[in-house]
């Protein structure tokens, strides 16, 4: 099996290998016992766990810089509003962001996808136009499209994945005709690992006239991203998935086009002045950051791009598809188990089912072992469909991972059948 965590390129040639446990001396809660057992945990696909430098900086601001920010003329202020600020202009650089206006703070990808449903969706769908997703999407960027193809009128497209998992393209194009007017996809599946064709999905979209949101969550903190080399016109991240706190995340969109697009909610921060007579709305970013922002996870979360860019990207993509080739050669070596998602082109993810045994029984198991894995549908309910199952365990990978935490769960799966016959 042929993997990828996405193109690398690097000045310094091919990427150094990872000290492993030196990443993962930083994080405290790897350091614990689960029921008797060294915790393996293989749920970053969930939620991530976090580094000692994430942690100091929102403690840092909690213990020395509390305050609102913008607007304040004290230290206090002025010190949590550059720290703020800075953690945008940190995002705007992971992304490849031409400014920190395309840079709006949101609570997640959830919220990020479904502001821009709201605000630039539905005032310009009406009946007879389209919106085209993929049947691999995540329940986030499915429900706010079926919301919003209700309110306007607009009908909802799916393009379909082959046995393997993958995008089916020839489908795809087919389905993108002239009333399609947004295409809206994840770049990780994250039930399946397929890693999408952005820049290609996206040229094709163009070509008739729509625009791309694409769900980033699953990729941002496993592989390299550029907005501006996809040339997508949204692109929605959530921290947690990428060592920050939970509860912050960025959306990205072109300047032109969220300059276009009215606020989805009133308050404190998004305007410029207000009267009873009329209302004047902030410049880009703030026009849709309304009220009291998540200070401390934004802080939290430039952070966590600081961690990461430290470790080093290239390393840590080189040591992910290491882990993903080897943790897929072990688990295809078990009788009875079946990987569902086997893209050529994917990421750290390992759903599988195994025999007749259902997964919340198989995930009870390996917990008791000291594994922590994820089980159910994973808010991919027709991913499941399609393949005509009802849920997978799900092992997910993250840069703090070695090969004998798989090891781990080859030796937990291992007790699994013992205990099922």
């Amino acid at each position: 099996m042929k993997t990828a965590l996405g193109k690398v390129e690097s000045s310094k040639g091919a990427a150094a290998p990872l000290d492993v446990e030196k990443i993962r001396a930083q994080f405290p809660a790897l350091q614990q016992s689960v029921h008797g057992h060294p915790l393996v945990y293989l749920d970053s696909a969930a939620t991530t766990q976090k580094p000692r430098a994430v942690i100091d900086a929102i403690v840092s601001y909690y213990l020395n810089d509390n305050a609102n920010v913008h607007r304040g003329v004290h230290e206090l202020s002025q010190r949590a509003t550059e720290s703020y600020e800075g953690a945008r202009e940190k995002a705007r650089r992971f992304l490849g962001a031409a400014s920190t206006r395309e840079t709006v703070f949101v609570r997640g990808t959830t919220e990020g996808v479904n502001l821009i449903a709201h605000s630039w969706g539905r005032p310009r769908l009406s009946p007879g136009d389209e919106i085209l997703i993929t049947a691999m999407e995540h329940h986030s960027n499915i429900v706010p499209w079926q919301m919003l193809a209700e309110e306007t009128g607009a009908s909802l497209r799916v393009a379909p994945i082959d046995d393997r998992g993958d995008l089916d393209m020839d489908a795809f194009a087919r389905l993108l005709g002239p009333r399609v007017k947004m295409v809206a996809l994840s770049h990780v599946s994250n039930a399946l690992g397929t890693i999408n064709p952005v820049r290609r999905i996206c040229d094709l979209a163009h070509a008739v006239g729509a625009i791309v949101i694409v769900d980033g969550a699953q990729a941002v903190g496993h592989m390299p991203v550029d907005v501006a080399q996809m040339d997508c016109d949204f692109y929605v991240i959530s921290g947690h998935k990428m060592f920050a706190p939970t509860g912050i995340g960025v959306l990205y969109g072109k300047e032109a086009i969220l300059e276009s697009m009215p606020p989805w909610m009133g308050g404190g921060d998004m305007i410029k002045s207000v009267t009873f007579a009329k209302t004047t709305y902030n410049d880009l970013p703030y026009k849709f950051e309304a009220g009291t922002p998540d200070i401390a996870g934004a802080i939290g979360l430039g952070a966590a791009i600081d961690w990461i860019l430290g470790v080093g990207r290239e390393a840590a993509a080189a040591h992910e598809t290491d882990l993903l080739e080897y943790g897929t050669r072990q688990l295809e070596a078990i009788d009875g188990l079946k990987l569902v998602g086997t893209s050529a082109h994917k990421a750290g993810i390992l759903s599988f089912t195994l025999r007749d045994i259902h997964p919340h029984d198989v995930g009870t198991i390996l917990d008791r072992e000291g594994v922590a894995v994820r089980t159910g549908h994973h808010c991919a309910q027709p991913v499941m469909e399609r393949f005509g199952i009802a849920a997978t365990t799900r092992a997910s990978l993250a840069i703090y991972n070695r090969r004998e935490d798989l090891d781990a769960l080859v030796g937990a799966l291992g007790k699994v059948l013992e205990l099922f016959g």
